[in-house]
């Protein structure tokens, strides 16, 4: 059994999908055994302590820069013995320093399909926007491996989801989370938690 370390920064949707996934046995092999937020009194906190799931907060305020900030993570993560480390709506980008301690044990989930929409500043509402700005037919979500570069890790699974006339970012991002986000991070936590992911030449591959 896997110990998965979730980090998050806000309402914990993300977080509420694979909880979901867990209790309806989707992720088999693997449990929830922490959830760190990056800031007090975040909703995400909520819903972990709902399901009597272990908290921290490791607030990024508290630190003055993103080495020491990391290094905390990171301590945290060892402490926690982390097998498999999910981003879930956090917001920090860490040093290179966390990815590489957890090689290809920690995963994302990004709103767009990468390689679009995505590196430094593309986060939240705002990958939505740029994505209705240039006018793409479709859109969706990506989950990949967590490296130094930023949604530049190998990409794992995706998914992707219509865009309409009349969209706005805001009903798309809720259409991108319901139809892509919630069913493929718990679906890539799963197959990490049942040995079936294999990474080579920075691809990924499933096992059969």
């Amino acid at each position: 059994m896997k110990n998965i370390v979730v980090l998050v920064s806000g309402g914990g949707t993300n977080l509420q999908a694979l909880i979901d996934a867990q209790e309806s046995g989707l992720i088999a092999n693997g449990r929830i055994t922490c959830v760190i937020a990056s800031k007090p009194g975040v909703y995400a906190l909520e819903r972990a302590k709902n399901h009597r799931i272990p908290t921290r907060v490791i607030a990024r305020k508290d630190y003055t820069d993103v080495i020491a900030y990391s290094q905390a993570i990171l301590d945290a993560l060892n402490e926690e013995k982390a097998d498999l480390v999910v981003y879930a709506g956090f917001m920090t980008i860490l040093d290179e320093l966390v990815c590489k301690a957890y090689p290809y044990q920690m995963m994302n989930v990004h709103p767009a399909l990468i390689p679009s929409f995505c590196g430094k500043g593309y986060y939240g509402l705002r990958v939505h926007e740029e994505a209705l700005k240039k006018g793409v037919k479709v859109t969706g979500a990506t989950v990949h491996f967590v490296t130094e570069v930023c949604d530049g890790g190998p990409i794992i699974l995706q998914k992707a989801v219509a865009v309409e006339d009349d969209d706005t970012p805001e009903v798309l991002q809720k259409r991108v989370m319901e139809q892509a986000e919630w069913k493929i991070l718990p679906q890539a936590v799963s197959l990490f938690c049942d040995d079936k992911l294999i990474v080579k030449d920075d691809r990924v591959s499933i096992k059969k």
